[in-house]
């Protein structure tokens, strides 16, 4: 396993493609750049090398949370390809895992995001444009001394009682479901809002791209900022703008164009850049109507720059609104299928570590499942991901170890699997917001752990 040789590396880097059915010149999957190795870095540890320390905290990240489960992948590893063993002791590769470069993880997330968008299918895309959606969730953490310092839990909670939480922006592509970029901050404090962090990752955005996203991001400044580069926007408006359609060009019921004046300037923008700003900017409103029963919403309104009411039509828009919830999915896919809705690490750097390599894991996986889409001529959206996981997971210890035709075949098979799991198509589907099954559970810790544990000492 030492990282001694150009060969020995070369080795390593397409066990890392096989575990994710990666081959050189696939149109699709082949998503890890050749220069990953030095994008790594160098390591002197003949154990765990840069490469095997990657692969082994992807599988951690998808399979169990666990460092142990890790090296025990690597030990079953070793004894399946007739190498020596290594201790078994967890600390090697903790050590290990703190040497990976933060912005190198970063970086394959973004090169294996892109990389999906840019080969998706033209049938996968909006009027042939791509379609990136924005949406921010947070994330909880170990309540340790460093997190807790560097994410501080909830202003609103009792000290001791909360844990860490990270604000976390992530922008996702609509065609693959691939994560492009995420930013992310403390949950509190000036310059941690999603805007913020918006502003943090649209550099990854490209003239004529369609921004998806919800109220939060309805801002003056945002839309003008965009709209200088050539990319428009589809965003439901902010409840703080009123609403009335006797105003402004009618282009149709409930569809007309109305001029928005520039506000004061914020603390962010410079004065030059304030400047550059047209004093208006004329925005398209439009309203749809929900009759969906069950549905909360029965009526939203939706601003964009798309203003050709005959190139985009009230019901195109609706609908390519409606297709934000994917990134409710998304996310939930991230937080609850991989669950990454809890980080495991100590430290800040770590769990910033930990965070990447979710998301890589995630490209890894949407990267299969664009494969197989292809394969079976459906959108990737139409599989599903939980269940795309689980084949790839099944099928990896077999990719690693298949040559030639077999690995061949075997990729066929899994490409089949992947592709036969479709998502349902259930149009407007409602349930009743209940369960049927109760839980029981522990009652609240409303003070530090550390006092409940003296309290219950005092009884005794």
């Amino acid at each position: 396993m030492a990282q001694s040789t150009p060969a020995v590396v070369a080795r390593q880097l397409d066990h890392l493609r096989s575990s994710f059915a990666q081959q050189p010149g696939l149109p699709l999957v082949d998503l890890l750049p050749e220069n990953t190795p030095e994008l790594l870095g160098p390591s002197s540890d003949r154990i765990y090398t840069p490469l095997v320390t990657l692969t082994l905290f992807l599988w951690q990240t998808l399979v169990d949370g666990s460092c142990q489960a890790a090296v025990a992948r690597l030990l079953a590893h070793l004894a399946a390809t007739g190498q020596p063993s290594c201790s078994a002791n967890t600390s090697g590769y903790c050590k290990a895992r703190q040497r990976l470069p933060e912005k190198s993880l970063h970086t394959l997330t973004q090169h294996t995001g892109a990389t999906l968008s840019q080969r998706a299918d033209r049938r996968w895309l909006w009027k042939d444009r791509r379609v990136r959606i924005v949406d921010g969730t947070t994330i909880d953490m170990p309540d340790t001394e460093e997190n807790q310092k560097e994410y501080p839990q909830s202003d609103g909670q009792k000290p001791g009682i909360g844990s860490p939480i990270i604000r976390l922006v992530v922008l996702f592509c609509l065609a693959t479901g691939a994560v492009l970029e995420a930013a992310f901050s403390p949950y509190c404090g000036k310059g941690t809002g999603e805007i913020s962090l918006l502003r943090r990752a649209w550099n990854t955005f490209e003239s004529r791209d369609v921004v998806l996203g919800d109220c939060i991001y309805c801002s003056y400044f945002e839309i003008a900022l965009l709209r200088k580069r050539n990319i428009d926007v589809v965003l439901h408006k902010h409840q703080s703008r009123r609403t009335d359609f006797r105003t402004g060009t009618r282009l149709g019921r409930n569809d007309h164009i109305i001029t928005w004046n520039k506000p004061a300037r914020p603390d962010w923008m410079s004065v030059e850049e304030y400047k550059e700003l047209p004093k208006t900017m004329d925005v398209r409103e439009v309203r749809v109507l929900v009759n969906c029963p069950g549905f909360r919403t029965k009526r939203y309104e939706v601003i964009t720059t798309l203003m050709d009411a005959k190139t985009t039509t009230v019901v195109e828009l609706a609908d390519l609104y409606r297709q934000r919830w994917h990134a409710e999915l998304d996310l939930r896919s991230l937080k609850s299928v991989m669950g990454m809705d809890q980080l495991h690490c100590k430290t800040p750097e770590m769990v910033r570590r930990e965070l990447w390599t979710n998301l890589l894991a995630y490209n890894l996986v949407r990267g299969v499942m664009a494969q197989s889409a292809s394969v079976a001529s459906v959108a990737p959206r139409r599989l599903s991901f939980t269940s795309a996981l689980r084949t790839v997971v099944e099928f990896a210890p077999v990719l690693s170890g298949a040559v030639g035709g077999d690995r061949q075949e075997c990729l066929k098979r899994l490409w089949t699997a992947v592709g036969t799991h479709r998502v349902g198509n259930r149009p407007n589907r409602f349930e009743p917001r209940a369960v049927k099954k109760r839980k029981k559970c522990y009652p609240a810790l409303r003070e530090p752990r550390k006092l409940a544990r003296q309290r219950l000492l005092r009884k005794k």
